[in-house]
């Protein structure tokens, strides 16, 4: 089996280096996952864009986190929902919507119960919600631009677990007190 190259600054190719560069110098370290996603400069770059473009989209920290942690877990991924965690802390989230999450149990809130569902059926059915789904989506306050903005936080989740799985991205020592399996 051939590992994937974990990047620093100096090995990445130079299209990744500026990102690598900036991702040590605001978060103090270079996160595994940017390491991997270095070696196509493209990925990283399309990676870091989506994140960004979901952190301004019409969501707050607690849906956000909802979004990604349910992809996240269904998807199993064993890097992200521990990174996830430790940014939800960070965004002040409530550890309940976390530890709900992390452990496949009912929101605190009907409405995030509801984000959560849509989010679950989206990736469950490849898109393919039902009327229905949709219809209870809306009732509990949310529309179609946040729809589309679940679209979005998806396609920053597929990038980053399936580089996960694929690669065996090791977990981040500072993540690894928020280890899930």
């Amino acid at each position: 089996m051939t590992s994937f190259t974990i990047h620093t600054a100096e090995s990445a190719p130079q299209e990744s280096k500026a990102i690598l560069e900036g991702a040590k110098k605001q978060m103090g370290m270079v996160p595994n996952l940017f390491a991997v996603l270095a070696e196509s400069p493209s990925t990283l770059k399309a990676y870091q864009q989506l994140h960004q473009f979901f952190l301004d989209s019409s969501f707050d920290a607690e849906e956000l986190t909802v979004v990604w942690q349910t992809i996240n877990v269904e998807h199993e991924c064993t890097y992200c929902v521990p990174a996830h965690t430790a940014i939800a802390n960070s965004m002040n989230v409530d550890p309940a919507i976390t530890e709900a999450l992390r452990n496949q149990t009912a929101m605190p809130t009907a409405k995030l119960q509801a984000l959560h569902d849509a989010t679950l059926s989206i990736v469950r059915s490849r898109g393919n919600i039902s009327q229905a789904e949709l219809e209870a989506f809306y009732a509990a306050g949310y529309g179609q631009q946040q729809v589309l903005e679940i679209i979005l936080g998806l396609s920053q989740k597929v990038i980053s677990n399936y580089t996960n799985h694929v690669a065996h991205t090791p977990t981040d020592d500072v993540f690894k007190k928020f280890a899930w399996k």
